[in-house]
């Protein structure tokens, strides 16, 4: 899923969904943004594929459709609670992993707060894997901390 999730964000909604997308690279304003229907775009096909997985003998759609399930599950804890603070989970990782994700993330928005911000000056696509630089950086913070 993960490779998935990074194309998609990538190149649809960093692409023609951006109009829904934006609004998560500005300051929110409310409890809410138009990129949490994002989720529930994501339960359609997962609830999909799980009815007819079942409907058709426990086939490998239901577990496509758990998979997407199980990463939406991901994108909330992690994405939503680790990276941005939307649930107090996760605040301070003292794990390199954990820690090297939300450093790689807090890159993807890093120029979010510019006048002249360009989505397309947007680096590090993934939320459970981002390029090994952040993983690098997340072992230099910890070994300080030490």
């Amino acid at each position: 899923m993960e490779g998935i999730a990074w194309g998609l964000h990538k190149y649809i909604l960093h692409g023609f969904l951006w109009f829904i997308h934006e609004d998560h690279h500005r300051p929110r304003k409310g409890k809410f943004e138009k990129n949490d229907l994002v989720a529930f775009v994501f339960a359609i096909p997962s609830w999909l594929c799980m009815m007819y997985g079942i409907i058709h003998g426990l086939d490998f759609k239901l577990y496509i459709g758990i998979g997407i399930a199980i990463y939406g599950l991901f994108y909330v804890l992690f994405h939503d609670g680790l990276i941005h603070g939307r649930i107090k989970v996760f605040q301070n990782p003292k794990s390199v992993y954990l820690l090297g994700c939300k450093i790689g993330h807090h890159a993807h928005h890093m120029h979010d707060k510019s006048p002249d911000y360009n989505k397309d000056n947007d680096v590090a696509w993934g939320m459970l894997w981002v390029p090994r630089v952040y993983f690098k950086k997340a072992r230099t913070i910890l070994d300080k901390e030490k």
